[in-house]
């Protein structure tokens, strides 16, 4: 198991369409379809925006969850979260969006850097585990990204070893979550 690489935390300084931020370790159990976009980037707008509407709309009622990445590591003047909050409802964007949060000491913001991205667009497909399955510079074939999905969706959910591996447990005993209530 050495060749698995853990997905890397997302590092987002603010969220859209979402009241709560996501983190990847608070989605363990889902298959996570993770989408880097600039709102200023040709094929991003052109092409992967509409292939992620499209999986939204194929994978509606399974457990995949999608998330955008706003990741600007140029014309940042251009692409500020008011510009990126019409953006979003202009081209009726609903999956949760966060914003990769910039770094002091790079043009490269945090995320970007942590999952290797070389730009615009990219993706990465998590399995349930937490780990990464599929990593993509521009935009894949619907069909061969579709299957992709499909494989990881019909993966068995994890199993923790023991209680005290599941978050809100302890001595065997498991509290509910409040949003399961």
């Amino acid at each position: 198991m050495s060749d698995l690489t853990l997905a890397p935390e997302l590092s987002v300084s603010e969220w859209f369409n979402t009241s709560q931020p996501l983190s990847i370790a608070g989605l363990r159990g889902k298959v996570i379809f993770l989408h880097s976009f600039q709102l200023l980037c040709p094929g991003c707008v052109a092409e992967s925006l509409p292939q992620v509407r499209r999986i939204e709309r194929i994978f509606a009622n399974t457990d995949l969850q999608v998330i955008g990445l706003h990741t600007v590591f140029e014309h940042r003047e251009a692409m500020t979260p008011t510009v990126l909050k019409a953006f979003i409802h202009e081209y009726r964007l609903t999956s949760p969006i966060g914003v990769d949060q910039a770094d002091q000491h790079s043009d490269i913001p945090v995320t970007m850097r942590r999952y290797g991205f070389r730009g615009t667009p990219s993706s990465v497909l998590i399995g349930r585990d937490g780990v990464i399955l599929h990593h993509a510079f521009g935009v894949e074939d619907d069909i061969a990204l579709g299957a992709r999905i499909g494989m990881a969706l019909a993966a068995p959910i994890p199993m923790a070893t023991s209680a005290e591996e599941i978050e809100g447990c302890a001595a065997g005993v498991c509290a509910v979550p409040a949003d399961a209530a």
